[in-house]
């Protein structure tokens, strides 16, 4: 699994008792994921298993021992739009990890958001751009969305990730390209 990440920022509201989580990820911006490997999200990438009404969760931290709300239990709603993806999700503060989330919002230590996909075995561009790279997602799967303490774009960086500069080998897919 690949995980990419937004500079989109959480918004929580307690509204009759339940808290509400709001959250963009916005689409076209690049970032620097370590020097000279950049990566873009194309808009509408993950149009293909939102729009479908696949299962996509949201988690703490990419932890799905940790989930906050999924689309199948009705606590999270996505909407893919050109210029973002937008997440709405109702939060139960029934379980300790939602307790924990709640809290550590609460005290600034968790504002960012970070994706969890699978990218497409034609799903990406890569170019040289001198002597740096830039890796565009076009197509990718969806799965898990998390709120995060330290997301991959702009506010900081999630997971270090091996790129290769070189053309990738006929037969290895997209999905494990990138990995360490």
């Amino acid at each position: 699994m690949l995980w990419g990440a937004s500079l989109g920022a959480l918004e929580l509201r307690s509204e009759g008792g339940a808290t509400r989580l709001r959250a963009t990820f916005p689409y076209d911006t690049q970032t620097e994921l370590a020097p000279g490997r950049h990566e873009v999200v194309a808009s509408r990438a993950f149009a293909e298993r939102i729009e479908a009404g696949e299962d996509v969760h949201l988690l703490s931290q990419h932890d799905y021992s940790h989930p906050l709300a999924s689309r199948s239990a009705g606590t999270l709603h996505l909407t893919d739009g050109d210029d973002a993806l937008r997440i709405e999700a109702t939060l139960d503060d029934g379980t300790s990890w939602a307790r924990d989330f709640l809290a550590a919002h609460r005290s600034g230590l968790i504002r960012g958001l970070s994706p969890g996909f699978r990218v497409a075995r034609d799903g990406e561009r890569i170019e040289r751009r001198g002597s740096d790279v830039l890796r565009t997602i076009t197509r990718a799967a969806l799965f898990e969305i998390s709120a995060v303490t330290r997301p991959a774009y702009p506010a900081a960086q999630i997971e270090a990730r091996a790129w290769n500069a070189t053309a990738p080998a006929k037969g290895v897919s997209a999905a494990y390209r990138w990995r360490a």
